[in-house]
Parts: C-alpha cells; sequence; structure tokens
C-alpha cells in the first residue's frame, strides 16, 4: 500500500516539487523541529533552505519572477511542511496571502513593486485584521485612517500578527470613512493599506511599533506579535488597489485561500501523528506482543487513518475548486473545518497509543499535542466555518415553495 493522503491526477513538475520538498522535510525539518520549537527558535536555516527552494514565490506569476504555481501545488507543498513542523508552515502561510492579494488587487505598480521581492524571499510578507478586542467580528474593527493630503494617518492597535516582527511588508485592514457616509455598512468602509516596515521589534519606522513576541502554548519558533499604529503616515499608492472600502472583500478573498492552506496544514500534522502513532504502536510491547497488535489499537489506527484520508481529499477539492476559477468558500470552509478537527483527534489518539511517554517533551507528539489546537481558530474558528457553510448550503438548496 502506498502511504497515506496520495493525490491523483498530478503532472510531471508537481509531483517533481513535492518529491524535494518531501525530502527537505525529512531532512532539514523533523530532525530539528522539536529542538528548535522548545527554544522557541526562529527556524532561520530552514527558512533559508525554504528561500532556496523557491516557495516563498511558488504561487508568485512567473513574469515576476515566482514559478506561478496553483493553488493546489502549494497546498500539497504546506502539508508536506507542516508534517515537518507546522510552525515553518505559517510562516510561509501569511506571505502567500499577502501575494495572493497583491496579485489578485493590487495595482500594477504595487505588483511591479513587491512582487518581485516576495517571489525570491527577500520581502516577507504578514497580513493583519484582528485587534484586542475583537476576532471573528470583523466588522468591529476600530483601527482608523484618516485622509491628510496625499497621505492617510493611521491609528489603532492590531493582534495575532504571525510574522509580525520578521515581516517587511504587512497588510493591514482598517476603517476609512473617506468616501463613505455615516451610515455606510461597516464591511464597505474598511481599506487594505500596504505597510513597508524595516524587520524587528520596537518602533520599526516612525508610528509604527511591533512591541515584541507573544509567549504562545504551542505554534513555537514563529513569531506571533502586536502592532501598535500611532500617527502611522502612509502615501495614498500604498492603498491596496488604488481605492478605498475594498478592504474586507480582498481581506476575505485572502482568507478564503488562507482556509484551504490551514486544511493543508491540519493535515500534514495529522499524517506525522499518525506516522508516530503506527511506529510506538509496533515498538511498544505490553502482555508479551506489540500493542499493534492489540484489537483496540488496531482500531485507533485503523480511524486516524481514515480521517487523515478523508480531511485530505476535502483540501484537495477546496484547493481544486479555487484554482478552475469557482467560488469555493464552500469547500474551503469545510476542508478547514473537518481538516482541523480531525487533526486534533488523531494527534490525541497518537497521544494515548504513546501513553505515559506522550507527556514526555523527549517524543515528538508532545510538541503537536500543543500545536493541533491551533488550527481549530486560525482563519476562522469551527463556529464560523459551520456559519459560513450553512449560508452557503441554503443558498444552494433555497426552498421553492
Amino acid at each position: 500500500m502506498a502511504r497515506l493522503a496520495q493525490t491523483a491526477g498530478l503532472t510531471d513538475i508537481q509531483q517533481e516539487i513535492l518529491s524535494t520538498v518531501r525530502d527537505f522535510v525529512d531532512k532539514e525539518i523533523i530532525p530539528v523541529a522539536t529542538e528548535l520549537e522548545h527554544r522557541d527558535e526562529y527556524p532561520q536555516q530552514i527558512v533559508d533552505g525554504l528561500k532556496e527552494l523557491g516557495l516563498f514565490g511558488l504561487m508568485i506569476p512567473e513574469e515576476y519572477g515566482g514559478l506561478g504555481e496553483s493553488l493546489l501545488t502549494y497546498a500539497l507543498c504546506v502539508e508536506e511542511i507542516a508534517r515537518g513542523w507546522m510552525s515553518v508552515s505559517g510562516i510561509i502561510n501569511t506571505h502567500f496571502i499577502v501575494a495572493y492579494m497583491l496579485k489578485q488587487h493590487g495595482t500594477q505598480e504595487q505588483k511591479d513593486h513587491f512582487l518581485p521581492g516576495m517571489a525570491a524571499g527577500d520581502i516577507r510578507g504578514a497580513f493583519s485584521m484582528s485587534e484586542p478586542g475583537l476576532g471573528s467580528d470583523v466588522s468591529a474593527i476600530t483601527s482608523k485612517a484618516v485622509k491628510d493630503g496625499e497621505e492617510y494617518v493611521l491609528n489603532g492597535q492590531k493582534m495575532w500578527l504571525t510574522n509580525g516582527g520578521t515581516s517587511s511588508l504587512v497588510a493591514v485592514l482598517v476603517r476609512s470613512d473617506e468616501g463613505h457616509p455615516e451610515g455606510t455598512a461597516p464591511h464597505k468602509s474598511m481599506t487594505t493599506f500596504l505597510v513597508e516596515k524595516e524587520p524587528g521589534f520596537g518602533e520599526v519606522r516612525p508610528g509604527l511599533t511591533i512591541p515584541g513576541k507573544i509567549d504562545k502554548m504551542g505554534y513555537k519558533g514563529v513569531d506571533t506579535t502586536e502592532l501598535i499604529m500611532d500617527g502611522l503616515r502612509i502615501p495614498a499608492n500604498r492603498v491596496l488597489g488604488g481605492v478605498t472600502g475594498r478592504g474586507f472583500y480582498q481581506m476575505m478573498d485572502g482568507v478564503e485561500v488562507g482556509r484551504v492552506n490551514v486544511a493543508a496544514r491540519g493535515c500534514g500534522v495529522a499524517q506525522r501523528a499518525f506516522e508516530l502513532g503506527v511506529q510506538y504502536a509496533q515498538q511498544r510491547h505490553t502482555f508479551g506482543k506489540a500493542i499493534a497488535q492489540h484489537q483496540a489499537i488496531q482500531f485507533k489506527l485503523a480511524e486516524m487513518a481514515t480521517k487523515v484520508e478523508a480531511a485530505h481529499a476535502m483540501m484537495v477539492n477546496a484547493a481544486r475548486k479555487k484554482d478552475s476559477g469557482e467560488r469555493n468558500d464552500l469547500e474551503a470552509g469545510m476542508a478547514k473545518y473537518l481538516a482541523s478537527e480531525y487533526c486534533k483527534e488523531v494527534v490525541e489518539d497518537a497521544f494515548r497509543i504513546h501513553g505515559g511517554y506522550g507527556f514526555s517533551k523527549e517524543y515528538e507528539i508532545e510538541r503537536l499535542y500543543r500545536e493541533a489546537p491551533m488550527l481549530l481558530i486560525g482563519e476562522g474558528t469551527a463556529e464560523i466555518q459551520k456559519m459560513i457553510i450553512g449560508r452557503r448550503l441554503l443558498e444552494e438548496y433555497r426552498f421553492q415553495g
């Protein structure tokens, strides 16, 4: 039998890319991931390797120096990387979302200015919607931009920026009431600004501060930060797309493909948890035989493998739907919901198979057990996905009475 989560219909180029990434993960990520994660150390050597492989430009068009690959290729690469260490896939994901938003919605000048550097990995992207007082309720954003001549002045506090410190370009969603009369729906008075900054912490440009890393239960190594704007001045030509009031739609488009990415991460972590569980079950002996020979453990392995396969299939379907040019919010929501929930369950089953050793930091499953919960929240909670799925189902199955 072939390994789990195979994808039918891939081209020779796609298979070659995936094989290269898989080898990199096995040789360069898995052997060092747990040690770096326990130290909460940024994986600079791994990131440099991914840069050499061209993964920062995987979906950026060839005219800007990227590889011009599909969302499916990208998602399958993310699945492999998350199998090695989920934090590394997060470093790429936020970068990818900003590059995607630029490609889809940026002005020609913005594409020419940013995309070549992003493809090379020299410009690293991050994006920001959340604030301390809100998470899923994007309409409650209070950060604001006020026009002042040929510039906008931004004020407010943002939260949960992946790559907040290491990035040099942040797509920030704020309110911009200019041109939008009082009473305008909140989602029609939001604008995405492209904020350039120096990597690092503290005041990274006048009016912009990245206070430091947020200490997290898991998802370590990658820097997650706040962002504070206090009189931050941004030129008008750094409004994404050149027109205010479109930020909400631009961000939601980016998050939609980001949900495919989070689904892929869930698939990758679940695959690794299954690998660890099935290996340990054949090594650990109780009552005179390997625990893999006990029916109870075989049932667990069967359930785990089935969940890995199901999540992978839904993720691939959502990516292919988007690549075809069709609307995929239903498929992306389903894939993200199922993959993150199944990931949590598969990791917990692998943890149970390890018994007391699963609680030890010497074993890799301990790290996965702390990483899986982030996927339940990132790019929209399970409840948000259910809302999206439910609304789309009612559109598709509207009762004609």
